[in-house]
């Protein structure tokens, strides 16, 4: 498929959301709750754990993420009280509205689905990576750092529902990837809007991929670029060709571009305690 057409396939796409033929993704209604509860100040644990609890699913995830290496405590926990204390709200509700947004990442057929998996599974990879990048780096909180990994490639969703509807771009998967790659930021910054996203969070999907963006202060775009860029070390991905050294996100983290934290004995252990944790 040549590139003129995979333009007409982004116009298609937009205009379909335009005129409401394409449905954007809607934030689970739990981790809409979830979010209210974390934003009132008079809110407390017994508040969160409530709303938790009418999910025995996302329950579950978040009794093991208390468990996992990643919150370094003793005491194993059994119940959903205990393990919201130990959490926090806010890495409570940021692991929620994160790992409710998994249920999105489904399709019918195989070759969406594998996109789906696929996207899911680096969100991951980007989200563990970011939150220990967010930890050690600056003094952005690595809580939402982590929801910026998970929800980075968020724009990916409504192109391939749309494409499951499209059988010519279903069958073409030059047309499918070009596709994805050229629209999905801009996508994912305007879905992280339409669900009141922080700014310091729509941003993210649509500045991540620009290598050559200079701005005065780290921030969260900065975390997700130089954990993209990290997760493709040692590989032939185009993304290794570039001139690390010329990409200042990894100046305004103060982080050599020769650095990689996955050789970093401590940092590697957090990065795969993360990704264990969120794997369900």
């Amino acid at each position: 498929m040549t590139i003129p057409l995979v333009t007409q396939i982004k116009q298609e796409i937009i205009q379909a959301i335009e005129s409401d033929e394409l449905v954007l993704p809607t934030l689970p209604e739990i981790a809409l709750q979830v979010r209210d509860i974390a934003e009132d100040v008079n809110s407390s644990i017994s508040d969160l754990t409530s709303i938790l609890s009418r999910d025995a699913a996302l329950s579950a995830r978040m009794i093991k993420v208390a468990n996992s290496p990643l919150i370094r405590t003793t005491m194993p926990v059994s119940d959903l009280t205990t393990a919201v204390s130990r959490l926090g709200i806010n890495l409570t509700s940021n692991l929620a509205m994160g790992l409710a947004m998994e249920q999105m990442f489904q399709a019918t057929s195989d070759v969406v689905d594998k996109h789906m998996r696929a996207t899911w599974s680096k969100s991951i990879e980007i989200a563990a990576s970011s939150q220990v990048l967010a930890r050690h780096f600056t003094n952005l909180q690595p809580d939402q750092a982590l929801l910026a990994g998970l929800t980075h490639q968020i724009g990916k969703l409504p192109i391939l529902a749309f494409a499951e509807n499209n059988e010519s771009l279903l069958n073409d998967a030059f047309a499918l990837s070009k596709v994805l790659s050229v629209l999905h930021p801009s996508l994912g910054s305007y879905i992280l809007k339409k669900w009141d996203f922080p700014q310091s969070l729509i941003g993210v999907p649509k500045h991540y991929l620009k290598f050559d963006r200079s701005n005065d202060q780290v921030d969260y775009a900065d975390i997700v670029q130089v954990a993209t860029l990290q997760s493709y070390a040692g590989s032939k991905h185009p993304y290794t060709q570039l001139d690390w050294s010329k990409i200042s996100s990894f100046d305004r983290l103060g982080l050599d571009p020769s650095t990689f934290i996955s050789d970093m004995e401590n940092m590697s252990e957090e990065i795969s305690e993360t990704q264990d944790a969120l794997g369900g």
